[in-house]
């Protein structure tokens, strides 16, 4: 079974969530241990549904987080970031419905950056440094606001209860019946 992934709805997950994670150090941690916490992150993420879980929404205080994001070839792609920091955003940004794992059956449009360059750390403590657009730069951006602390409900104006393709849904089969 996956950790459970910490909710808003709880006062003292809230709380926990709310907060900024801490550096990882490397020093601190084996290659097994991270290599399991990895693992641990995964499991949860997939089990959930979800494309990115931050450390701190299963409860561990670490600046660590997993995605696993369609690729061009139609597969998927999966990353692990140790100590992200996004070092450079493009002016233009998108508006675009984003959900969490974290606030469960809610949603809303959040502006974000169209490019990033996010630089970290890879599980074996080796800098990277990866430039995204789309889909991956809005996953990085949302789970390094997991890290400081901040949900994407604070970033919007606009929440809803159902994603953007379930009212599409619901509105053309209530016309059309």
């Amino acid at each position: 079974m996956a950790d459970k992934i910490y909710s808003v709805r709880n006062k003292s997950e809230e709380k926990f969530l709310r907060q900024r994670a801490q550096e990882f150090d490397f020093g601190k941690h084996g290659k097994k241990e991270i290599a399991d916490l990895v693992s641990r992150m995964k499991k949860a993420m997939r089990e959930a549904r979800g494309i990115g879980l931050s450390a701190n929404q299963i409860g561990l205080s670490y600046k660590v987080f997993v995605a696993e994001v369609p690729d061009a070839n139609g597969g998927l792609k999966f990353y692990s970031v140790f100590n992200p920091v996004i070092e450079k955003k493009s002016s233009e940004t998108i508006s675009f419905e984003e959900g969490c794992l974290s606030i469960p059956n809610l949603y809303g449009r959040v502006p974000r950056s169209e490019r990033v360059v996010l630089e970290g750390s890879d599980k074996n403590g080796r800098p990277l440094k990866i430039k995204a657009w789309g889909l991956l730069a809005r996953v990085f951006q949302h789970e390094i606001d997991h890290l400081e602390g901040k949900v994407f409900t604070d970033r919007t104006k606009e929440i809803y209860s159902s994603p953007s393709s379930e009212r599409i849904k619901q509105k053309t089969q209530n016309h059309s019946s």
